[in-house]
């Protein structure tokens, strides 16, 4: 597994980040997917996401200044996907913290790890950016 971090300062409050966080729109942002249904579930919800003929589920866990999520199972694009985005007062702005552990768990490991992270890291930014123009 291969592990990526992102990081921004918004000039927004942290409620007003919360108010532009949902499952669905994290999702959304990252803009690889389109979240087609999302459940509640009795501690965390269900995000059916799909683009290209691909359909994932994608379970989230609310934290107390964010959202854990992973690809549940094995239908989507990685063996295993978890990341965590979590948000804190700072200056007079909210930072943003984005981190997730990837695999592809294909041959040859490395290569294809590192390939696997580097998109993630590109989705995770394009949040970022997605978070940010929504905060304007």
């Amino acid at each position: 597994m291969r592990e990526v971090s992102v990081s921004r300062f918004v000039r927004a409050t942290t409620r007003g980040v919360e108010r532009v966080l949902s499952p669905a729109a994290l999702v959304e942002y990252e803009g690889s997917f389109e979240p087609h249904e999302t459940v509640e579930l009795e501690d965390r919800t269900r995000v059916i996401a799909g683009a290209s003929g691909l359909e994932m589920g994608l379970l989230f866990e609310d934290l107390e200044n964010g959202y854990r999520y992973e690809q549940e199972g094995e239908a989507g694009p990685f063996e295993r996907m978890e990341t965590t985005i979590t948000y804190e007062p700072e200056n007079e702005g909210t930072r943003i913290r984005m981190r997730s552990s990837v695999t592809l768990d294909l041959f040859p490991r490395p290569l294809t790890d590192r390939v696997a992270a580097w998109k993630r890291e590109a989705e995770l930014e394009r949040a970022l950016d997605a978070i940010e123009a929504a905060l304007a």
